[in-house]
Formats: C-alpha cells, structure tokens, sequence
C-alpha cells in the first residue's frame, strides 16, 4: 500500500515539477503525526490563496516521509505550508524558508 500512495504522491509532485522552472526546491515532508496527511499545499508566503493540493487523492501515512520538488518558476525559499489530515485537523505554518530548513515535519 505504501508503495501505490508514494507513487501515487511523487506522480502528483511531478506535474508540479513539469512547469518552466528558473530554480527547483527539494525537501523533505515527515509525518509524525498519527493521522494520514491526505491534503497538502504549498504556497509562495507572498500569495493570498493557497495552491493546488499536491497529495490529489494519495496520502502520507503516519511515520513516513517524502520528498517534495517544487519547479514553480520562482528563485524564492520562503513559503507557506497546510496540511489537512483524515481525522479532520489542519496545519498552517508560515513564512517557512525551505532552503535552509530542507525539511518539515507535521506532528500531533
């Protein structure tokens, strides 16, 4: 099962990376938590509105990780992050600069 939603995930994350790109950014996402991540967004910190879901029907279990490659035409680090689990919770960080964390990780 892991194996259908990681491809199912890196699928979802190669149409994102598809888009002319001046610099593409690579990080990791860790679940930690003890929901599935089943709704993922990622967002320049300078927009109003949230991009697509980028989990588009896949999910990250709890205890896993992915690596995440946005080619979205921007030389900027700093972005928002939400991530929406099955049980109904949500998370919204801010103002994250990816470059120099590499990663981020969803937690209870």
């Amino acid at each position: 099962m892991l194996n259908t939603s990681r491809t199912a995930i890196y699928a979802a994350f190669l149409t994102l990376a598809s888009t002319a790109h001046a610099e593409n950014l690579t990080f990791t996402i860790f679940n930690d938590s003890s929901a599935d991540l089943v709704e993922f967004n990622v967002s320049k910190s300078t927009s109003a509105t949230w991009e697509a879901n980028l989990m588009r029907g896949g999910y990250l279990a709890p205890g896993y990780e992915i690596d995440v490659v946005i080619a979205d035409g921007q030389t900027t680090c700093v972005y928002d992050l939400r991530g929406i689990f099955e049980d109904g919770s949500e998370v919204e960080d801010f103002d994250i600069d990816m470059c120099d964390l590499g990663s981020y990780t969803f937690t209870d």
